[in-house]
């Protein structure tokens, strides 16, 4: 089972988009503390606190700029001419899509493509490795009842759902870029689907564990409007393990797989999410159904999503190193640090060589 290889990592050039978020804060932590010149490019983080200001990283440049202004992301792939890119800004959030459609295709659709047509000119590019999710595969399960088995690479995509949709779309322009003009450069182009990823610092609006947490701090059940949807849980180092692997490979040419899932061994329901995280915080009052309706019904979602990570274990070794309840331990650990007060920055790092020692 390979980790991240710091020897490949340092000094390389690399551009990293949605350094601001969630997902990249953490990712951007481990870059830098393996020697990588990171170049973050990025929308303002969008929540009160948020991980990237407590972090405070020592980022080699930072590019606020949004992927559907193509001038502005054209201007900045020049300027930082990176010669790995991980691709993870979008508009991450499934019911939000329902509210604004466009935003998501605009962000997540053009926005990458407005990234790839920029990177056409890029004479020191080793590989780009795009991020798409889970959610990218046409899921039949949206009512009760209906299941899919875990999905595989080579599944349909789609998606019945704005968010799900944009996914999809997101791997087939992903795959036109590099089959049209990446190929003959001999430039890997490659996309990664992960899981619901949790872990320390997500305060994004809609999330499950945002609303657990909040909830659990306060005294007060969670109100979960559809404890029973079930979802590929996994502590968002995991994945990130996964993507940076999957790039050294890439750029070995010991891998040619177009796409690859990083997902956990099992999926679990929400419900039981929030009955193991009731494990690891004292005093919480676990969860309640709401009152009344929601805006957007328990349909908006599939019900069930699952993912096959076996290619990833059989082309670049890799396989999930937290459980379940390990995963959710370490998400109720940090935030019990950050409610103290304690240095956060130095329990992320704690939390990553922990991870990188497992």
């Amino acid at each position: 089972m390979t980790v991240p290889s710091p020897s490949f990592w340092r000094g390389k050039r690399v551009l990293l988009t949605g350094h601001t978020g969630f997902k990249g804060s953490w990712l951007a932590t481990w870059l830098l503390d393996m020697g990588a010149e990171v170049h973050g490019l990025a929308l303002p983080p969008e929540t009160q606190p948020n991980l990237h200001e407590i972090l405070v990283l020592p980022y080699t440049s930072q590019t606020i700029c949004d992927l559907r202004d193509a001038e502005a992301v054209s201007n900045a792939v020049k300027q930082i001419n990176p010669q790995i890119v991980l691709h993870l800004a979008a508009q991450a959030l499934v019911r939000r899509s329902y509210k604004d459609p466009v935003e998501s295709i605009a962000t997540n659709v053009l926005g990458t493509a407005h990234l790839l047509q920029s990177l056409r000119g890029c004479d020191t590019l080793d590989a780009i490795l795009v991020v798409t999710s889970d959610k990218a595969y046409d899921n039949p399960a949206y009512a009760p009842g209906h299941t899919h088995p875990p999905f595989k690479e080579g599944d349909p995509l789609g998606g019945r759902d704005p968010y799900s949709a944009s996914k999809g779309a997101q791997e087939i322009i992903t795959r036109s870029f590099a089959q049209s003009f990446f190929k003959e450069a001999n430039i890997p182009v490659v996309t990664a689907r992960a899981g619901n990823v949790i872990g320390g610092g997500d305060w994004s609006n809609d999330r499950l564990m945002t609303d657990v947490i909040a909830a659990s701090a306060n005294g007060q059940p969670v109100i979960l409007r559809n404890p029973h949807a079930t979802r590929p849980w996994q502590h968002v180092l995991d994945p990130l393990a996964g993507y940076l692997t999957y790039v050294e490979y890439t750029c070995a040419r010991t891998t040619d797989a177009p796409a690859l899932n990083f997902g956990p061994d099992g999926a679990h329901t929400v419900a039981e999410v929030v009955d193991e995280f009731a494990n690891c915080w004292p005093g919480s009052l676990g969860w309640a159904r709401p009152e009344s309706a929601t805006p957007v019904s328990d349909k908006a979602e599939a019900s069930v999503l699952a993912l096959d990570p076996s290619l990833a274990r059989q082309t670049i070794n890799w396989q999930p190193r937290l459980s379940f309840a390990n995963s959710i331990e370490w998400v109720a650990t940090w935030h019990q640090a950050h409610l103290a007060g304690d240095d956060m920055a130095t329990t992320t790092r704690d939390q990553i060589t922990r991870f990188q020692d497992l």
